[in-house]
């Protein structure tokens, strides 16, 4: 909703609030904020009536996996590829000028998807309450109101948002523009590149606006004339399909205008343009990552969005999101991976390379016996400092390595004599468990405990369950 639009037909009775003497500015805010409340929502059902809804007055809700073509059972990396996939063919750099504004659409819902569905907390809120779990209120206002545009078409006052006599304000400055959309995007980028850093470049195709007519979108004094088709609004109203059957009203640009509410004649038309009022413009940005940097944090290029006229430019906003490593998880500044080792070096100890570091480095480890001890499985090992690099800083976080010991293969002792030299090298056994009766049993190798341990309280329940139903002996 465009604020010009109803602010001006209730200044009459927003002056009487300001012209009395009177210095309790709150006051006054919530006055104007109770009238704006009251007779712009009148005003937006009179021009602007709820649509009428198919099926008990609820509109079926869009399906997010369905916008990524996969199943609600769908896995974390499935979602992925799906996104992916989608977002490679439906990228609006990808398609023709005149399909550009349908596939931002397009791009943007399947970004918003891809977000919810690949978010575990956010899934299971959508899978729950859908898209109703992620609605910022409710109202009916569109976008969210300005107090500086209000004030100042009330009262001609500056970005301060206070009006001359009640301090703190600048007086009937200049206005800021109102700041752009931002355009945002994840970005990929693997643990090594989080771990060195990375500065790389790429084109970006954008609007800018026309240096011929300076945004104007018109020839050099030429007059605009009010739009016919939205009636100089900007805005118009036109029916979207939400489902089968089902339709909803809502509130769109006028493509005539491209939501100026006016219009140049052709032959006004600016011939750089055409009265587009921008140009689109390729220009090689650089996107840097710096060393230690964490998913989820935002890389912001500041004004290289969209340019619009009379606003200022938003910025280029990506998401790092960090693809999954094959060797090292991280958590936090810290670094995790197996150390694979063999039997004889836990038993005898070790000196080489146990692993391959971000950077390519080897990391030895000098483990030796028989000063040393003996490595067991799942010990873990902290190498202080091999950890991922800190930000603005020479320090690093600390490596943690797991001990994992490869066992000999079946059938590798053939010799008796061998064996019987391993066994006078390894510790002997332990003393015979004391028994009056011994049974030799037969058993079976290599079972999977967790398909075949019953838990004692299922059994008792299934039990409870078949006595249900019995008859039962009377008390006497």
């Amino acid at each position: 909703m465009q604020l010009s639009v109803g602010v001006w037909q209730y200044r009459p009775r927003l002056r009487q609030l300001y012209y009395p003497k009177s210095r309790d500015f709150i006051s006054f805010l919530q006055s104007v904020s109770e009238i704006l409340t009251h007779e712009c929502e009148q005003d937006i059902n009179a021009d602007f009536p709820q649509p009428a809804l198919a099926v008990n007055g609820v509109a079926e809700e869009i399906d997010l996996y369905e916008i990524l073509g996969v199943s609600n059972t769908a896995s974390k990396s499935e979602v992925k590829k799906a996104y992916h996939k989608a977002a490679l063919t439906s990228h609006p750099d990808k398609v023709a000028h005149e399909d550009r504004s349908e596939a931002e659409i397009k791009f943007k819902a399947i970004s918003q998807a891809y977000e919810i569905l690949y978010d575990e907390e956010k899934r299971h809120l959508y899978d729950q309450h859908g898209m109703s779990a992620f609605e910022k209120g409710a109202g009916g206002m569109g976008d969210e109101v300005d107090l500086d545009d209000i004030l100042q078409q009330m009262f001609g006052m500056g970005g301060g948002g206070m009006p001359p006599g009640f301090g703190g304000g600048r007086g009937a400055g200049p206005r800021k523009p109102r700041k752009g959309k931002d355009e945002e995007q994840k970005y990929e980028v693997t643990l090594e590149e989080l771990y060195k850093g990375k500065t790389t470049k790429f084109a970006s195709t954008k609007n800018v606006i026309c240096s011929l007519c300076k945004g104007t979108g018109g020839k050099d004094k030429a007059k605009a004339k009010q739009c016919a088709t939205c009636g100089g609004k900007g805005a118009r109203l036109q029916l979207r399909q939400v489902g089968p059957g089902l339709v909803t009203q809502e509130q769109v640009v006028c493509s005539a205008c491209k939501g100026t509410g006016n219009v140049f004649k052709d032959k006004d038309r600016c011939k750089k343009c055409k009265g587009n009022r921008t140009n689109e413009e390729r220009k090689v940005l650089e996107l840097y990552i710096p060393r230690g940097a964490k998913e989820g944090e935002r890389i912001v290029l500041e004004g290289e969005a969209d340019q619009v006229p009379d606003q200022e430019p938003g910025d280029i906003v990506f998401t790092l999101v960090e693809t999954e490593h094959g060797v090292f998880s991280r958590a936090g500044a810290d670094l995790k991976a197996e150390m694979h080792i063999t039997l004889a070096e836990a038993l005898c100890g070790l000196s080489r390379v146990v692993i391959k570091h971000l950077d390519g480095r080897g990391i030895q480890i000098n483990h030796r016996q028989p000063k040393g001890r003996i490595l067991k499985p799942e010990e873990v090992l902290k190498v202080a400092g091999e950890g991922m690099p800190l930000k603005k800083s020479d320090a690093k976080g600390d490596l943690y390595l797991i001990v994992k010991i490869k066992f000999p293969v079946d059938g590798w002792l053939k010799d008796e004599t061998t064996i019987q030299k391993l066994q006078e090298l390894l510790p002997k056994p332990e003393k015979p468990i004391p028994a009056e009766t011994i049974d030799e049993v037969e058993y079976e190798e290599n079972v999977d405990i967790d398909s075949q341990w019953v838990d004692a309280d299922e059994v008792d329940g299934d039990d409870e369950d078949e006595d249900e139903g019995q008859p039962q002996c009377a008390q006497q």
